[in-house]
């Protein structure tokens, strides 16, 4: 028997790992696309719950899908009104993972160990990333093998038989699976692990659903824990995801006997009826909920009151119809870099109080807002490449110019605050102190970087030859400021006054903040060729 608890607990180890390996490495695969999944998800809520089941599908974990789309809303990249289809849509995808079992693809999961294996030792590029995948793959339902060869010994259990074939309490099968989805942090688990006792004949549907409710409830948790540390619209959606969840399984508690007779006349196979009661309880929530977002966001709002800032993913001023008149279109151009500058001055504002007080939902929130970013440089430059096309005045032309350089130069603003945020990453990490005079040092050179991006703001909204003075001045001491704290940090550290794993990060910090206060004044020099042109 103690052989046998281990083997079940290898199971348990293989299977989560695998879920948690596989869900890491399509978060990382198509993190480069995610801008394209959120413009399609915002558009209508059905295309939301489209994005949130095919994500699920890939992470092959609906917990994963919900903590993401929480991190976007937390970022305001998507409205919490429009993040309510995509948690619903990541309640269907987690079906199929059941569904894969149903099918034994236990059985072949020695076939995708070694397939990942070889392609991973064998194959290059995407060869090898296709090899990992699988491997994870394989990962997962060898684990969930081993777990039924584990309960194996349990047939010959008269106890065990007993209580799981014989009608229990539904209450305390949903309290069962309650709690055991809310410590495993993954509903795909415990309904899997029924499939594999009911493939040996060892567990009823009667007994079997109220824990697949009880599942489905758990997994709301891991949004709940997620929402501790997040901003209003995060706590939003981990509660609607609750709400979703709860009225789910009180609908089907209800109807608990007709519920179980449809899936008893749906098929004969205990195994296909729980999958096909997991896939059920989520389609009945879907339906409840998915033509009355708009009250039931409207209704959470009100239970948890604020205002909602959203930060738009797209551009909001780069009218192609102004394309033909270059003057009309480039002012366009402005006033999307007085969006794309006033981003970056968020980030870095943001990136210095991690330094202060560290929190991992604010570094995800500066990853997210790097995603607007890069997308928004991206637009302007394909824009100003149309307004190319036409036929410009040598004043024009210089505008323009100037103008590609202001995007990219925010753009690597936005890039040193994500280096910042980061380098707070590692210095919250590995306990690495800064000396209370290298906290005012950092303190003094951030507010006077702080300064001179809000002068950059300032210049790309209206020229004012005065403020490029100061900026340009400002850039110089900046300088001299980041030369002496280097001074001062070498002298403490020969001194042994600091930590030595804070030496490499603060001076990373001093070296990102010069290179922003760097771009603001080639933002100023660039409007000061621009106002001798009269332009």
């Amino acid at each position: 028997m103690t052989q046998h608890i281990f083997l079940l607990l290898a199971g348990l180890a293989l299977f989560l790992l695998g879920m948690l390996k596989l869900s890491e490495q399509m978060q990382r695969v198509f993190s480069s696309r995610i801008r394209e999944y959120i413009r399609f998800s915002v558009k209508k809520p059905l295309f939301g719950l489209i994005m949130g089941l095919f994500t699920t599908i890939l992470f092959q974990s609906s917990s994963a899908t919900t903590l993401l789309t929480m991190g976007l809303v937390s970022a305001g990249l998507v409205s919490f009104y429009h993040s309510l289809g995509i948690i619903l849509g990541a309640d269907i995808g987690t079906t199929l993972t059941i569904q894969l079992v149903v099918w034994k693809v236990t059985d072949i999961s020695p076939l995708f160990l070694l397939g990942g294996i070889i392609l991973y030792f064998v194959g290059k590029g995407r060869l090898k990333v296709i090899g990992e995948a699988l491997l994870y793959f394989g990962t997962i339902f060898y684990g969930l093998s081993l777990v039924g060869e584990a309960a194996t010994p349990l047939r010959n259990s008269p106890l065990f038989t007993r209580y799981f074939l014989s009608t229990q309490n539904p209450l305390t099968g949903v309290f069962i699976g309650l709690v055991f989805t809310a410590i495993v942090q993954a509903s795909a688990i415990p309904i899997s692990m029924l499939v594999m006792l009911s493939l040996q004949g060892l567990i009823s549907i009667d007994n079997a659903i109220p824990i697949v409710i009880g599942a489905n409830i758990g997994t709301a948790t891991t949004a709940l824990i997620g929402s501790i540390a997040s901003d209003l619209n995060g706590r939003r959606t981990a509660i609607a995801h609750l709400i979703f969840k709860c009225s789910g399984a009180l609908v089907s508690m209800v109807f608990l006997v007709p519920f179980i007779g449809v899936l008893k006349a749906a098929s004969q196979n205990t195994a296909q009826q729980i999958a096909l009661g997991h896939f059920l309880f989520n389609f009945i929530t879907v339906a409840i909920f998915i033509f009355m977002l708009v009250p039931f966001s409207n209704a959470i709002r009100r239970i948890l009151p604020g205002e909602e800032a959203i930060l738009p993913l797209w551009p909001e001023y780069l009218d192609t119809k102004r394309l033909g008149d270059p003057d009309r279109a480039l002012a366009c151009v402005r006033n999307e870099l007085n969006r794309q500058i006033a981003l970056a001055q968020k980030m870095l504002g943001e990136a210095l109080d991690l330094f202060v007080k560290y929190r991992d939902n604010k570094l995800q929130n500066i990853m997210y807002m790097e995603l607007v970013m890069d997308n928004l440089q991206a637009e302007i430059t394909k824009y100003l490449w149309g307004i190319s096309c036409a036929t410009l005045s040598q004043q024009l032309t210089k505008q323009l110019f100037a103008f590609s350089s202001f995007a990219y130069d925010i753009e690597r603003m936005g890039d040193r605050s994500v280096n910042l945020a980061e380098l707070a990453e590692q210095k919250f990490k590995r306990k690495a102190h800064f000396t209370p005079a290298a906290n005012v040092e950092l303190r003094d050179i951030g507010m006077l970087v702080l300064e001179n991006l809000a002068d950059a703001v300032a210049l790309i909204e209206k020229k004012d030859v005065a403020r490029i003075r100061v900026v340009i001045e400002r850039e110089r001491r900046i300088d001299v400021k980041i030369k002496k704290a280097i001074e001062n940090h070498l002298d403490r550290f020969y001194k042994k006054l600091c930590v030595a794993e804070a030496g490499p990060i603060y001076v990373d910090v001093l070296v990102n903040l010069e290179r922003i206060s760097d771009h603001c004044r080639l933002i100023a020099r660039l409007t000061n060729e621009l106002e001798e042109d009269g332009s």
